[in-house]
């Protein structure tokens, strides 16, 4: 993998980004203080159960970020950790431009867009999960490409580390966000049914990937199976699904009408607050386990069960809910906390800076969009250079965009934020070989 420095031309690239992303990055933690969500909290209290022998740990979160804060210890050792973790991520999308493009002019313009972009930086100061869910997906995506430009003469341990690379990297991925969950799956599925080597070579290299992070992401649903006696990756199932049938929760039948009147209450003083009903399941947990009598565990499974009825009976209202998750994942969040910068004048600078920059990355979503459908037709296949990785790539965000709304609907702007930086990939690939591809034939003519 190292071995692509060995060209002066890309190696001066590498370092010109290496140092940009750095002097960046110390920059911001000079200034700027680390930022607490209301996620935090929930998070550092798993993270003190993990350090007393996981013997509190309640399930209402995967084990991945609690892990990094009982490891890192202090906000400001998080702040290193995630600020490093950025650093590396720049590097890792510098070899991915590289690997597919050939280019290190290329590799060095996606690796700045990530390293440049205040989404993404503002990101690593704040105390949740974002920072470390982007690198293992950029993680498994480097595996990926790995496997897919190796040779047919390399050997078979190869194949094996790469699989194993990929399988850990995105069970890794799925432990803190439990979204992604289907990256490794995805993988599997594209090597074994596409990637252009002998039949057997595709099996050992799919089976190593699935098993690998099924037995990762296997180990953490059975201890919760063990410490609370259901399936799942979290003990939130129902509170994530009354997100979507919180909307219609009216028709819910009289004989959960304790549990609908009293959420139907909370949902409208949150829609007078905020003009939205989103995440009003958080604040009537405590008034829904008393006119319910159910514990917190209990009230989830109710909920859920309410939720599935609700569905099965309304699936019109529930698939308009979803469209409205998926049209809310293109909206280029970026939490950033103005009153942590030193000057009021860098605070005002900054917003300007956000939203010149969320204007920008909005308009590539938007491309992405249009130009992913265009790819019915060869000729636009043709010119954006489309190859196995690619496809992988596309497949992958669009999985994403419609994965996340499905079992909930609440912070579907968020959910964007760890694969931001692969669609500017994409768009920038599209654009600069639609550039080469038209010159070409300009000058052809």
């Amino acid at each position: 993998m190292i071995k692509f420095l060995n060209n002066l031309r890309t190696r001066t690239w590498f370092i010109f980004v290496t140092v940009v992303a750095l002097v960046v990055r110390v920059s911001l933690y000079i200034i700027y203080r680390p930022v607490s969500y209301s996620d935090t909290a929930g998070y550092r209290r798993l993270a003190d159960a993990i350090l007393n022998g996981w013997q509190y740990y309640d399930g209402t979160r995967l084990p991945g970020y609690p892990i990094l804060m009982a490891l890192a210890g202090s906000n400001e050792n998080i702040y290193l950790v995630q600020l490093t973790l950025g650093l590396v991520t720049t590097l890792l999308l510098f070899y991915l431009g590289w690997r597919v493009s050939g280019k290190a002019w290329f590799a060095a313009l996606v690796s700045l867009a990530h390293a440049l972009n205040l989404q993404q930086l503002f990101f690593e100061a704040d105390l949740i999960s974002e920072c470390m869910t982007t690198f293992f997906i950029v993680l498994t995506l480097v595996g990926v490409a790995l496997l897919f430009r190796k040779n047919d003469e390399d050997r078979p341990w190869k194949i094996i580390l790469l699989a194993f690379w990929i399988g850990i990297a995105g069970g890794a991925a799925a432990l803190v966000r439990p979204l992604f969950i289907f990256i490794p799956l995805f993988s599997a599925f594209i090597i074994l049914l596409f990637w252009h080597r002998p039949l057997k070579v595709r099996w050992l290299a799919a089976l190593l990937t699935g098993l690998v992070s099924m037995v990762i992401i296997g180990a953490w649903i059975n201890f919760l199976h063990q410490r609370f006696g259901r399936w799942g990756l979290d003990t939130l199932t129902g509170y994530h699904l009354v997100q979507h049938t919180g909307a219609f929760f009216e028709y819910v039948p009289d004989k959960y009408a304790g549990i609908r009147d009293t959420f139907i209450r909370y949902r409208d003083e949150r829609i007078a607050q905020t003009g939205s009903p989103a995440n009003s399941i958080w604040d009537a947990i405590p008034a829904l386990q008393q006119v319910s009598g159910l514990g917190f565990y209990d009230l989830s499974d109710r909920l859920a069960k309410i939720s599935i009825e609700l569905i099965l009976k309304h699936p019109g209202l529930y698939l308009l809910s979803a469209l409205n998750g998926w049209l809310w994942f293109w909206k280029v969040p970026v939490y950033w906390s103005p009153a942590n910068l030193p000057t009021v004048f860098l605070s005002n600078l900054m917003g300007k800076a956000i939203f010149v920059e969320r204007g920008g990355l909005f308009v590539s979503n938007l491309v992405f969009l249009g130009a992913s459908v265009a790819l019915i037709w060869k000729k636009t296949r043709e010119l954006f250079k489309m190859d196995l990785f690619l496809w992988f790539l596309t497949g992958a965000l669009w999985l994403t965009s419609i994965l996340q709304t499905l079992p909930d609907h609440g912070d579907n702007p968020r959910f964007s934020v760890p694969t931001q930086s692969i669609l500017v990939f994409i768009v920038l690939y599209w654009a600069v070989n639609t550039v080469i591809n038209l010159v070409a034939l300009r000058g052809e003519k």
